[in-house]
């Protein structure tokens, strides 16, 4: 069994993490910097049952969203629909 932690505050959310969110596994990208209503985006990992990005406000983040330990930095290609950026570390 997967060991998942639940997200206990959306100021934790990394670029290198990755996250399941309904069964699938996502990467976070980024949120939009509204004070009120703050969005944050997520993006499926390759070979997932999902395939398009997911938009979260903060409390389904909250209550949705769990941080998988053991698949820290594993998403180390970004591909995008004209290259395949691979990182380094």
């Amino acid at each position: 069994m997967i060991d998942k932690e639940l997200v206990g505050c959306v100021t934790l959310l990394s670029k290198s993490k990755t996250y399941s969110i309904d069964g699938a596994l996502y990467r976070y990208l980024y949120s939009n910097d509204s004070i009120r209503h703050t969005q944050y985006y997520f993006r499926p990992l390759p070979r997932q049952s999902k395939t398009a990005d997911l938009k979260l406000n903060r409390d389904k983040v909250l209550r949705r969203c769990y941080e998988i330990p053991l698949l820290y930095k594993q998403h180390t290609a970004e591909i995008t629909n004209n290259s395949i950026q691979l990182s380094l570390f």
